[in-house]
């Protein structure tokens, strides 16, 4: 990653999580369902999903800062996922992002409250905030209720669970990752792009970058779960193997995988091109997921 990336990266990632906390901090919610809703939030992580959403709106040049409430409740949505993805009926995880998971901490049943809390005060986020028309407000909360939803990520994982036991085809499981990963990548793209005025031909163009740039995500997770350092992950590697998942490398072999990745951002890179933007930050963020260890 350049160092202009990062300090771009980092920045945009500090001020999301400065804003987060501030979301729920005063909030008249129960004091355990609360502290467990903000353990999550405010766990870290790298923040690609906002950070892309504020790419886009800025490649449209418009002002980022109007992108800023479906970015929290995009991190909200996010972190509910991973919740509940950690949780002994799903990948029965005990560590996510260097930490002991939700339910090790505040147990099960608050573990899964604090992920509806998320998944349901995230709308309720766009759609109070000010600054965005009404009818972009309603765009945003319907395409982030599909992307999240059971024709989204809710529909993919469950294809990931009905999975494990048996083998996919490469086709099969790039539409169980196009959803169960790439809705989540491909919706801030969207949302950039609806705040930034894009025309129709834009839109489609960045759309599709998007698909790629998810799929390319998703198999990077693959990689590093087998390559990864567990001290930059946060988590054990190995879990996709434990939890007999297809992936790309046990599908494709390793190198076949990182061929696939390759083709990915490529083919996410010529659609950018395509939408004719200021794509300085989002193709080096396509670099980055090519790149990335963590």
């Amino acid at each position: 990653m350049t160092q202009d990336l990062k300090d771009y990266m980092d920045e945009k990632k500090a001020m999301v999580d400065q804003l987060l906390p501030k979301y729920l901090e005063k909030r008249a919610v129960p004091e355990k369902l609360k502290q467990a809703m903000l353990y999550s939030l405010t766990a870290g992580g790298k923040r690609i999903r906002p950070i892309l959403l504020f790419a886009v709106i800025e490649a449209l040049e418009e002002d980022p800062k109007k992108g800023m409430s479906p970015a929290i409740a995009l991190e909200m949505i996010h972190t509910y996922s991973l919740i509940h993805d950690d949780l002994p009926a799903m990948d029965d995880d005990d560590l996510r992002r260097g930490k002991p998971t939700n339910h090790k901490m505040f147990g099960e049943a608050t573990a899964m409250l604090a992920g509806d809390g998320l998944l349901t005060y995230a709308f309720e986020v766009i759609a109070g905030d000010a600054l965005l028309s009404a009818e972009t407000r309603i765009r945003l909360v319907e395409a982030l209720a599909h992307a999240a939803g059971p024709e989204g990520m809710v529909g993919g994982q469950q294809d990931d669970l009905d999975a494990e036991t048996k083998v996919l085809t490469i086709k099969e499981l790039e539409s169980v990752h196009s959803r169960k990963t790439g809705k989540l990548l491909n919706f801030p793209v969207t949302a950039g792009a609806l705040i930034g005025g894009a025309e129709d031909s834009q839109m489609q163009a960045l759309s599709r970058f998007a698909d790629h740039l998810g799929l390319a995500f998703q198999i990077g997770d693959d990689i590093l779960d087998i390559e990864g350092n567990p001290d930059e992950i946060g988590k054990p590697v190995g879990s996709d193997i434990a939890n007999h998942k297809n992936t790309y490398p046990s599908l494709l072999t390793m190198d076949g995988a990182k061929r696939k990745l390759v083709h990915h951002v490529d083919m996410a890179l010529s659609y950018l091109h395509e939408s004719a933007v200021n794509d300085i930050w989002l193709k080096q963020i396509a670099q980055f997921i090519l790149y990335r260890t963590h």
